[in-house]
């Protein structure tokens, strides 16, 4: 059985703790390969290699970061099916919507290679006389990202572009339950020209994380995954004294108003909702239907996602795939008799009919209707395909609901009225907005991050908010005059000096 490795100054490094961890095919629930977990000494390693590198890669030309970023967006480009494939091997989505994420982790490559205009400074010409001011951004040093499974290609594809881009050494820690693809993309900006070190990959569990947020050479983290570990990953990396962008979960509501397109909303819930079998922090969990319209779009709804082809993601019939682990799996399976214990309509029961071999980890769609926001299914962020109903009489009712959430990390509004979107769009409390738009991910030149219990920190990812936090500003005041003695001056300097 293979062991997937770490990669550390450009080479695959077995470690030094002698612990792995499994790695499953999510549709056939084999164990496929093990995977490395990192212990102190393999951290210790990883960090010195990208300090090491970080001192030469910082002080490079421009010109020499964008001829390695534009060869890797070409081999990212010939190999889109590649790590498409793996990332199908060990998470399990569907082959369309690997393909998918691959794309939009290359849009990022894309903006990066667009480094030379994201730096250029700003400056003031003879702000007095023979003084000139301008502003400098210079990379951090060393640092790290800690990314999810559900996304193993593009939230890492997300996050070093950007860095190293700014001119950092970056350390990846992906998921353990999923690090293939992590590891095929670092593989690749080796071989568009990266200096060794540079990119590191750490393979790990917690040991991998705390040691990246203690060990004093790191600079920087970001981090995607749930709110709590999210918020954990914030406090230790600031009372370290390290910047730190964490972004948590979501529980995204979709608003329907009674003049929308019912079939394009219940196209766009099924999609949203069902889409990589619910694991998506931007996958819509609730839909809020004002007026008399739920019965209908309910309705719409079921007929839908009861069409829904699921099976193994390598499979081209196949719409769903199945969820990462078994224990996920009968976690997201548990919602469904609280609900309807707790007064939901189970209009469709992910759990009533088993789906491929019991060691699989495939779970059927839910719609429940009638979801209140006392009950568990409305309060929790479920990460599964399960999609809750909630009827509202108004559209300020709807909004109060929305905007009481403890997260705010997307919200979708359905309508034909213009006025009504543009005011929804400014009273929702959430950081990505959708106006007839299900999945409002922006592209790569705008930055993806939410509100509230969704983001801990001030910078977003991705777009022009990663360039801010990757790098930190300098301003310099100079002043040129002739050979000549000025005389001694122990004023408090200021701009009316002549």
């Amino acid at each position: 059985m293979k062991t997937v490795s770490h990669w550390i100054g450009g080479k695959h490094v077995d470690g030094e703790s002698g612990r792995t961890g499994p790695v499953t095919n999510p549709a056939t629930g084999e164990r496929t390969a093990e995977v490395a977990l990192a212990g102190a000494a393999d951290v210790d390693l990883a960090v010195a290699a990208a300090a090491d590198a970080a001192r030469d890669w910082g002080r490079s030309s421009l010109s020499a970061r964008t001829r390695v970023l534009f060869a890797y967006r070409e081999l990212l480009d010939r190999r889109r099916d590649e790590i498409a494939r793996l990332i199908t091997a060990e998470h399990g989505k569907v082959h369309a919507d690997a393909l998918g994420e691959v794309a939009r982790g290359i849009e990022v490559v894309e903006f990066a290679c667009g480094i030379p205009q994201l730096l250029k400074s700003a400056g003031s010409y003879e702000v007095s006389t023979g003084v000139d001011v301008r502003e400098l951004r210079q990379p951090l040093g060393v640092v790290a990202g800690i990314t999810p499974f559900n996304f193993p290609a593009m939230v890492p594809l997300w996050m070093f572009p950007m860095a190293i881009a700014c001119g950092n050494a970056f350390i990846l820690k992906p998921s353990e339950k999923d690090p293939s693809a992590s590891l095929r993309v670092a593989e690749l900006m080796a071989e568009a020209g990266l200096a060794p070190g540079v990119l590191n990959v750490l393979n790990g569990d917690r040991v991998a994380v705390e040691g990246l947020l203690q060990h004093p050479d790191v600079d920087a983290v970001s981090f995607v995954g749930s709110t709590p570990v999210a918020q954990a990953i914030y406090q230790a990396g600031t009372t370290a004294g390290k910047r730190v962008q964490a972004l948590g979960g979501a529980k995204n509501h979709m608003l329907v108003l009674p003049d929308a397109d019912l079939d394009l909303a219940a196209d766009s819930a099924v999609s949203a909702a069902y889409g990589s079998a619910g694991e998506r922090c931007m996958a819509v969990s609730v839909l809020v239907a004002v007026g008399g319209i739920g019965d209908e779009l309910v309705d719409k709804i079921a007929e839908r996602a009861r069409g829904l082809h699921i099976g193994p993601g390598d499979q081209d019939t196949s719409e769903m795939g199945p969820l990462i682990t078994a224990a996920h799996r009968d976690k997201v399976a548990s919602y469904l008799p609280s609900a309807r214990e707790q007064g939901a309509e189970v209009v469709l029961d992910g759990t009533a009919e088993p789906v491929g071999p019991a060691e699989a980890h495939f779970l059927g769609v839910s719609l429940l209707d009638e979801v209140t926001p006392e009950m568990d299914a409305y309060r929790d962020e479920i990460f599964g395909p399960v999609l809750s109903v909630v009827r509202a009489d108004t559209y300020a009712e709807a909004m109060t609901l929305i905007n009481s959430s403890p997260w705010g990390n997307g919200a979708a509004i359905f309508t034909a009225d213009g006025a009504a979107a543009r005011r929804f769009e400014r009273e929702v409390e959430a950081g990505m907005v959708g106006i007839n738009v299900p999945i409002p991910v922006p592209v790569a030149y705008h930055s993806f991050g939410g509100w509230k219990g969704s983001l801990f920190g001030d910078h977003h990812i991705y777009g022009s908010d990663s360039v801010h936090f990757y790098t930190r500003g300098k301003v310099v005041t100079s002043r040129w005059t002739a050979p000549r003695g000025s005389g001694l001056d122990l004023a408090f300097p200021s701009g009316s000096t002549s």
